[in-house]
C-alpha cells in the first residue's frame, strides 16, 4: 500500500486523463517521467479509439513483482476496457487463425482488419510501441513487453521465458 514516503523519493501517481480512467488496487506511484509518458500515450490511445470525457476507457494497472517496480521505474497494465490482456490476445489469435484459414466471404472485411479496429489490447500495445519512449538499458531490449511482443516488437527476439512472463500484461519502464 502507498505511504507518504513514496513522494519523498520523488515518485508520483499515475492519474486518469480526460479519455481514460486508471484503475489500480490502491495507489500506483512511479517516477515522474514514466507517469508523464504513460499519461501522454494513454490519452492519445483513448482518443484515437473513440473514448471521451463522457465515456472514458478503463485501464487497469497492478503492481509488478520485480524490484524495479518498487522504485517506480516500471508499470504493468493488465486490463483495458474491463477485459484482461490475455483475453484480448486470445481474440487476436482467433482472428489471425481465421484469416490464415482463408474462410472470409467475398465483400466481408478480413478478421484481422476487424480486430485492428475493435481489439483494445492490441491497439493499446501499438500506441505504447508507436508513441512512447521507453527505457533501453545498455545490452537489454526496449522495456516494452506484452502478449504481442514477439510479433509486433519493438524487440521481437525475446526469450520464451520473458514472453511467457508477459502473456497477461503489458510492462513498460522509463
Amino acid at each position: 500500500m502507498w505511504n507518504g514516503t513514496a513522494l519523498d523519493r520523488g515518485l508520483t501517481e499515475i492519474r486518469s486523463g480526460s479519455a481514460y480512467q486508471v484503475q489500480t488496487p490502491g495507489r500506483l506511484v512511479v517516477r515522474p517521467g514514466l507517469a508523464a509518458e504513460l499519461n501522454k500515450v494513454l490519452e492519445r490511445f483513448a482518443r484515437e479509439a473513440g473514448f471521451t470525457l463522457a465515456s472514458p476507457v478503463e485501464v487497469g494497472f497492478e503492481r509488478g513483482i520485480f524490484g524495479h517496480h518498487k522504485v517506480g521505474r516500471a508499470a504493468d497494465i493488465y486490463r483495458v476496457g474491463k477485459i484482461g490482456l490475455e483475453e484480448w490476445k486470445a481474440k487476436w489469435d482467433k482472428a489471425k487463425q481465421a484469416e490464415a484459414a482463408g474462410k472470409v466471404p467475398p465483400g466481408m472485411p478480413s478478421p484481422l482488419a476487424k480486430e485492428r479496429q475493435t481489439n483494445l489490447g492490441w491497439r493499446l500495445y501499438q500506441a505504447l510501441k508507436n508513441y512512447g519512449r521507453w527505457s533501453q538499458p545498455y545490452g537489454y531490449p526496449i522495456q516494452l513487453f506484452g502478449p504481442w511482443t514477439r510479433t509486433e516488437g519493438p524487440w521481437k527476439y525475446i526469450s520464451d521465458f520473458l514472453l511467457h512472463a508477459h502473456r497477461d500484461h503489458i510492462h513498460v519502464s522509463k
